[in-house]
């Protein structure tokens, strides 16, 4: 009895080779590595940006105090060493990132997203709602608003 050879199946055309699918898993492991690792990166530079901003915002009622001490002393050594030490504090603070808020002067008009008004005063010489007086200083931190300043909004109506 003699045996036919068996025919070997064509190979069909919509499977792929195993080379070809060895590739394509690696190309997509290495894209999903890439994927991940920007991921991470991501997670990362936004929890060192919000532990910055805890940091930072323990650091602004000193930065207060030394600003009021300023406005309320007479003795001009005491003075002089407040004021050197306010300047000192301001440049770590901008070593950082941190700018104030620009809010107060020459008619600035009241920004709520980066200002909370905490009071309203009538000033028939400027319109509605510009800023009159800051009553606490505003910062970023980056681009980040850190804290918003606290003004005084002139409404005549």
């Amino acid at each position: 009895m003699e045996r036919e050879p068996e025919e070997t199946p064509a190979k069909s055309s919509a499977e792929p080779e195993p080379a070809e699918d060895f590739r394509a898993k690696y190309l997509y492991a290495v894209a999903e590595n890439e994927n991940t690792k920007k991921r991470l990166q991501r997670r990362c530079d936004d929890a060192v940006r919000a532990v910055k901003k805890r940091v930072l915002t323990k650091f602004l009622p000193v930065l207060d105090n030394l600003e009021r001490a300023l406005r309320y002393d007479d003795s001009q050594e005491l003075r002089a060493g407040l004021e050197a030490t306010l300047r000192g504090f301001e440049a770590a603070l901008e070593s950082e990132g941190v700018t104030p808020v620009v809010t107060a002067g020459s008619g600035a008009h009241f920004d709520p997203n980066v200002a909370e008004a905490i009071s309203t005063q009538r000033a028939p010489d400027v319109a509605d709602e510009t800023v009159l007086s800051e009553t606490q200083r505003g910062y970023f931190v980056d681009d980040e608003l850190l804290r918003p300043a606290r003004v005084v909004v002139a409404k005549n109506a």
